[in-house]
């Protein structure tokens, strides 16, 4: 534990305390867009699974229950934890009701793979990280020592989870599931925002936990971007919000360059006969 980061767990415990807050924060937000885009494709009375779903991985958003301060799990992390699982079952469901299969090459789709690509190699010093070891120093540094504001002493990248991993996690997840082609209406239109929302937030993340790190850490600026975890009225959150409608313009013109047959959820050519076959991704 005084190698990782707020925490105080080691072992098998320590393990699953941190997967269990894990699936909080970043993947109960990830699974509210799971449940956004399954309910495209299922009938209308699977909402008495997918609201409470999306209530419960809402609780992650709830002051405290997500605490960067102490990371082991608590038992109001289970509620989040719940909802991910019955998100992961609607997803089940709406694959066995629509099929599976690829959508065609879409306009953004170069915009998106070198954003993906981007994102994975400023991941890397946080991939070594969960999995627990150090890189050696040069493109990236990792076990430089410095002083965090609340006077501890760490390495540059400590080993364990970052939330930066969480911004690339978002990120990915948001590139992947706007290419899910949804029934023109109001539910594509909250899928729509709600995606270029977390992308945007993962991506400002990304951004925040690299600079710091990186380039402060190792002395070649001396701003920080400052934390964009939790809203607040502050500069950060003014960058999220315009990123997030301007991936919301992007994403409105890429759906309106699709054809309106190829729309809803995850399908391809091959839908299974007698089944509604709503989308590709």
């Amino acid at each position: 534990p005084a190698e990782l980061y707020h925490v105080s767990r080691d072992g098998l415990a320590g393990g699953l305390s941190r997967a269990l807050v894990v699936s909080n924060f970043p993947i109960s937000l990830v699974a509210i867009a799971l449940v956004l885009v399954a309910m495209q494709t299922l009938r209308r009375r699977a909402w008495t699974v997918g609201a409470p779903a999306i209530a419960l991985c809402a609780v992650t958003a709830w002051p405290g229950v997500v605490d960067q301060a102490d990371l082991d799990a608590r038992p109001v992390n289970a509620l989040p934890a719940l909802g991910v699982l019955l998100a992961l079952g609607l997803t089940l469901a709406a694959r066995r009701r629509a099929g599976t299969g690829f959508a065609p090459r879409l306009p953004l789709d170069p915009l998106r793979l070198g954003v993906g690509v981007l994102a994975l190699l400023g991941s890397i010093p946080w991939l070594a990280a969960e999995l627990g070891f150090y890189l050696a120093e040069g493109v990236f540094i990792m076990e430089r020592r410095g002083v965090e504001p609340d006077g501890t002493v760490l390495a540059a990248v400590h080993l364990g989870h970052h939330h930066g991993l969480d911004g690339t996690l978002l990120v990915a997840s948001a590139l992947l599931l706007t290419r899910v082609r949804l029934t023109p209406g109001r539910l594509a239109t909250v899928t729509r925002l709600y995606l270029a929302l977390a992308f945007a937030y993962g991506a400002v993340n990304l951004v925040q936990d690299a600079w710091n790190e990186q380039l402060v850490k190792r002395d070649w600026v001396g701003w920080k971007i400052p934390s964009a975890l939790e809203p607040r009225p502050e500069p950060v959150w003014l960058v999220v919000l315009a990123l997030a409608a301007a991936a919301a313009l992007a994403l409105r013109r890429d759906e309106k360059s699709t054809c309106p047959t190829e729309v809803g959820h995850g399908v391809g050519h091959g839908g299974r006969t007698g089944r509604r076959t709503r989308g590709r991704t």
